[in-house]
C-alpha cells in the first residue's frame, strides 16, 4: 500500500467505519457507501476501501475494486499492442471512487486513485490483470483520469483504461 499522508489512512471497509455523514455531492455514490458497499462485499461483487480522517473512523473517501473484462476490439489501436490477443482481456475495475466534499481540493481523490492503482498492481501479480478500467461519471471525471494516463475506450467515451505495464512503471 502507498504510504499515507498523516491526514488519511486507507483500509478495507469494516463495521466500525462511520459512513453516515459521507457526502460527495453525487447521491448514487453517497448512497452506495452508506447502504450497499457492505452488501457487495458479502456477495463478492466489489471490495470497498475507505479513506479515514486521521485518528478517526470517519469515512472521507472510498473506492471499490472488482474483476472485469475488456473486449479487445474496444481498445484503441495505438494501445492494442500492449495486450494479449484474446477476445476478452482480464482487468481490474475501479467501480466507484469518491471523496467527501469536506476534502475537496486537498488531494484525496488523487491519493485514492494512486492507492487503488498500487493495490491493483499488487493483485495483478497474483491473478492476471492486463489493465485497470474506470467508468467516469462525467466529463470532469474523464479529465481527472486522463491526467494519470488513462485512455478512453472506443465504444464508450466515459470508460477508460490504464495498462498494468504503465502502472508498473509508475511505481518503479
Amino acid at each position: 500500500m502507498v504510504a499515507a499522508p498523516a491526514k488519511w489512512r486507507i483500509e478495507p471497509l469494516g463495521k466500525r467505519h462511520d459512513r453516515a455523514a459521507f457526502t460527495c455531492g453525487i447521491p448514487a455514490l453517497d448512497n452506495y457507501i452508506k447502504t450497499k458497499a457492505t452488501q457487495d462485499d458479502r456477495r463478492d461483487a466489489a471490495k470497498a476501501y475507505v479513506a479515514l480522517a486521521h485518528g478517526t473512523d470517519l469515512v472521507v473517501g472510498y473506492y471499490t475494486l472488482s474483476n472485469t473484462g475488456i473486449d479487445l476490439s474496444a481498445i484503441p489501436e495505438a494501445e492494442v499492442a500492449r495486450f494479449a490477443r484474446y477476445p476478452i482481456v482480464g482487468a481490474t475495475l475501479i467501480g466507484r471512487l469518491a471523496r467527501d466534499l469536506s476534502e475537496m481540493g486537498k488531494g484525496l481523490g488523487e491519493f485514492l486513485l494512486i492507492d487503488a492503482l498500487y493495490r491493483s498492481l499488487q493483485l495483478s501479480r497474483q491473478i492476471a490483470s492486463a489493465a485497470v478500467v474506470v467508468e467516469a461519471k462525467d466529463h470532469d471525471a474523464v479529465t481527472f483520469y486522463q491526467r494519470y494516463g488513462f485512455v478512453q475506450l472506443l465504444l464508450n467515451g466515459r470508460k477508460l483504461i490504464l495498462p498494468m505495464r504503465t502502472i508498473d512503471r509508475l511505481f518503479k
